[in-house]
């Protein structure tokens, strides 16, 4: 008989997950199938869901029909819906089906693929995923890759092996503090860097004082003469560049720094080169757009994450390295109740700093199966038409600007009428976010570009359509009306 509530030892019998999972997996498809029905961000305010919940965990067990029906009535109220297809407020992730199935195909094996033995199908359906992974990039086979939750971790393991690249600086066992023998560490980024970078040179110990961000230039590109120059200076100081971040799709305009040029820097510099491609790389899987991942081959490291533009639910970021023991160095530790004599060829955990491993490659390896390579490349390809559709809406509108270069599904547009200042207009175009975003059937976001205010709307979902981005652009030239009847505000 079905039991609805823990029993006195021992897990819930598999007949109340069966039930209660059908329940879950009829809600989860309806839920997908209405999802236009509901506001893309929620309209509570700070504090609302905690406040109806309780304040301590209850003593005895609750029903799975409480607790779901509390998750229907509770939480979804004040969910933001990334699954849904107005979804165009940071670069998008989709979990697809296959995904889904996957997540929950992980979930109740539940494994920990730390070592090759504690789960050999684990490990090794990672190496065959990667590789796929990588040849539908076009990546050359001379990369060893792994899975890791998100492109900061990735851009974190990247940058603690370029600084284990030297085993002379003895960093991992002797540490950075009070070492007057070692030179001052120094990476190098564009302006236009994700934040990552700078979070992983804070956890490294390097500190943010010698992360250089190098100027970029009117297509929002580093700078390759500032860098040759910052590199002269530094050495010339005593400094010791460490490792170079290029960037291909930044994140405020998705912009692609000139990766071969960088490269051929960083070589003749003896300096490890990371190429941060967490979200562009993805259109790589169409070979047309390989050209975003120009001059890759010279780098030392490289991520692109399948969940952001690859249909994979999210915790799932691919890097790969070319010098593996660097890795290794970095990281290897093996104490006595982790050694085997399983004699695998590679176990994750030392090549990671996390011990704990999710069947992270199951979800990436049933996506690229059930999509195939020329379907990502064809959802790629509609994503990037649709945002040249949007943008070539806002230039043909007046008082609208594209405020810069579209290159893949990333649209900067702002609100810019003749009269009117540009702090004023900064002002407006921030009303006019603010009254899209409430109006719930649309999500967008905001960057700088030149010190001013743009609108960024960034097209990833698989099921995002047409009618979506015109809805978008509709939300917006509704709250630009109602901002023009409004009185002008005064200039920031």
């Amino acid at each position: 008989m079905t039991t609805d509530f823990a029993p006195p030892l021992g897990d819930f019998p598999p007949d109340a997950l069966a039930r209660h999972g059908h329940e879950l997996i009829d809600w989860i498809a309806r839920y997908l199938t209405e999802i236009r029905s509901y506001p893309v961000l929620p309209r509570g305010t700070p504090g609302t869901i905690a406040a109806q919940l309780p304040t301590q965990a209850p003593l005895q067990g609750e029903s799975l029909d409480d607790i779901l029906r509390d998750v229907r009535d509770l939480l979804i109220p004040g969910i933001t819906h990334w699954q849904h297809p107005g979804f165009f407020g940071y670069f998008s992730i989709t979990a697809s089906v296959p995904g889904i199935l996957a997540e929950i195909l992980s979930a109740a094996l539940n494994v920990n693929g730390m070592l090759w033995a504690t789960s050999p199908a684990a490990t090794e359906l990672e190496q065959v995923t990667v590789r796929w992974l990588a040849g539908l990039l076009g990546l050359d086979d001379g990369w060893f890759g792994q899975l890791t939750d998100t492109a900061s971790t990735s851009t974190l393991l990247a940058l603690a092996a370029a600084r284990e690249r030297d085993p002379a600086l003895a960093v991992r066992q002797r540490g950075l503090a009070g070492r007057a023998d070692l030179p001052v560490l120094r990476v190098y980024c564009s302006e236009l860097a994700h934040s990552s970078v700078d979070k992983a040179v804070m956890v490294l110990g390097l500190g943010t004082d010698n992360l250089v961000r190098i100027p970029v230039d009117a297509d929002f590109r580093m700078r390759t003469d500032l860098l040759e120059q910052q590199l002269a200076a530094d050495r010339a100081a005593g400094h010791r560049p460490m490792a170079i971040v290029a960037t291909a799709g930044t994140t405020g305009v998705a912009s692609v720094d000139p990766v071969r040029a960088i490269a051929a820097i960083a070589a003749r510099e003896g300096v490890w080169l990371h190429v941060d491609a967490a979200y562009a790389g993805a259109v790589a899987v169409a070979p047309e757009l390989r050209g975003v991942l120009d001059g890759v081959e010279g780098a030392q490291s490289v991520v692109v994450n399948p969940h952001k533009w690859l249909f994979t639910p999210v915790g799932c970021s691919a890097l790969w390295v070319r010098d593996a023991d660097a890795l290794r160095r970095a990281f290897t530790h093996v104490p006595e109740y982790l050694r085997t004599d399983a004699g695998a060829p590679l176990d994750y955990h030392d090549v990671g700093y996390q011990l704990g491993r999710p069947f992270r490659a199951l979800k990436l390896w049933m996506v690229l199966r059930a999509f195939g390579a020329e379907g990502l490349a064809a959802r790629i390809r509609e994503h990037n038409a649709l945002a040249q559709r949007f943008a070539d809406q806002v230039r043909a509108t007046p008082d609208w600007e594209v405020a810069a270069p579209v290159h893949f599904s990333l649209v900067c547009v702002r609100y810019a009428p003749p009269g009117i200042d540009a702090g004023s207009a900064d002002v407006l175009n921030r009303r006019i976010l603010a009254q899209v975003n409430a109006g719930g059937r649309v999500l967008l976001s905001h960057t700088t570009v030149h010190g001013r205010v743009v609108l960024r709307l960034a097209i990833g979902n698989a099921r995002s359509t047409a009618d979506d981005v015109d809805a978008a652009w509709s939300a917006l030239q509704e709250a630009a009306a109602i901002s023009r009847r409004t009185p002008t505000p005064a200039s920031a």
